[in-house]
C-alpha cells in the first residue's frame, strides 16, 4: 500500500502486501518482501534486500554507500532477515570488496540510532540496544545481545549467546556463552540465564563453565588453556564450538585478569 507522498523508484521489487508511510524514498535495486511495514522518513537506497514482516521505523537510512575510503562504487548489498525490527535512525551500509555485503539476519531488534559499517555480518536473534555504534568487517553470531552505548572496534567477532554490557568498548573477540564487561572489556562470567531462556540444561551450563575456568580463573596462558581443555574435557558441540573460536580469533579474546599475555 504505497502512499502518495512516498517515492518508490519504478524498478524496486514490492511485494504487493508491503506498507510504505509517507515521504519515504526507495530506489532503484531494492527488494521489500512480504508484509513488511516501512514508515515515515524512511530512506532505502540501492542494493537493500529486506525480508518478510519486517518493521522499518522514522529515519532509518538502509543500503547507503560505506563510509570507506577505499569503496570505488562496486557492486555491494545490505540484506535484512524475515521478522526484524529496525527502529528510529538506524544506519546500515552496504558492503566493500571485503564480502560485498553487510547482513542483518532474521529476529533481530536493532535499537534507535544504532549504526552497522559496511561488511558486518550479524547472526539471527541479536539484539543490539540504543546507540550501538559496528565499525566495518564485524562478525556477530546468533543470540548475541550488546548493550546501549557499545562501540565495537573493526574485524572484531563476537561468539553465540554472549552477552555485551552496556557502555563497552570491545576492542578484541568476545568467544560464546559469556558475559562481558568492565573497562577494558573482561570476562564477566558464563551466561547462564540467556542460555536456560534457550533451554540448555544445568548440566551443559556446568560443563560451558568449567571451560571458561580453564581459560579464564587458573592461570593458564591461552595455548596452555586450549591443550587442557582438549585433553581433560570430553567432547561436544559447545567445548568444539569454543575451541574453533579461540584458534580462528585473529585479534585475540578479551582477558581475566589471572591470564598471562600470551593471547595464543
Amino acid at each position: 500500500m504505497n502512499q502518495p507522498l512516498a517515492y518508490v523508484h519504478p524498478e524496486a521489487k514490492i511485494a504487493q502486501n508491503v506498507v510504505i508511510e509517507p515521504f519515504t524514498s526507495i530506489s532503484k535495486d531494492v527488494v521489500i518482501e512480504e508484509g513488511t511495514w516501512i514508515g515515515p522518513n524512511v530512506t532505502i537506497m540501492e542494493g537493500a534486500r529486506i525480508g518478510k514482516n519486517c518493521k522499518i521505523f522514522p529515519g532509518a537510512v538502509i543500503s547507503a554507500v560505506p563510509q570507506d575510503l577505499k569503496f570505488q562504487g562496486e557492486y555491494t548489498t545490505v540484506e535484512i532477515g524475515d521478522n526484524s525490527t529496525i527502529r528510529e535512525c538506524v544506519t546500515i551500509n552496504r558492503g566493500t570488496v571485503d564480502k560485498y555485503k553487510t547482513v542483518v539476519g532474521k529476529n533481530c531488534l536493532v535499537m534507535a540510532y544504532v549504526h552497522i559499517a559496511h561488511d558486518c555480518i550479524i547472526g539471527d536473534n541479536v539484539i543490539l540496544a540504543n546507540s550501538v555504534q559496528l565499525a566495518g568487517h564485524i562478525t556477530i553470531e546468533d543470540f548475541v545481545f550488546i548493550g546501549g552505548t557499545t562501540a565495537v572496534h573493526q574485524f572484531v567477532k563476537i561468539g553465540a549467546h554472549a552477552m555485551i554490557a552496556g557502555g563497552s568498548l570491545v576492542r578484541k573477540d568476545v568467544p560464546p556463552f559469556i558475559k562481558a564487561a568492565r573497562e577494558p572489556l573482561g570476562f564477566g562470567g558464563v551466561n547462564s540465564i540467556g542460555l536456560r531462556r534457550r533451554n540448555y540444561s544445568n548440566e551443559k551450563i556446568a560443563e560451558i563453565q568449567e571451560i571458561y575456568r580453564f581459560l579464564f580463573l587458573k592461570g593458564l596462558n591461552m595455548a596452555d588453556a586450549r591443550r587442557a581443555i582438549e585433553l581433560e574435557m570430553d567432547a561436544t558441540p559447545e567445548r568444539d564450538e569454543i575451541l574453533f573460536f579461540l584458534k580462528s580469533s585473529e585479534r585475540g579474546i578479551i582477558k581475566n585478569g589471572n591470564l598471562k599475555s600470551d593471547d595464543k
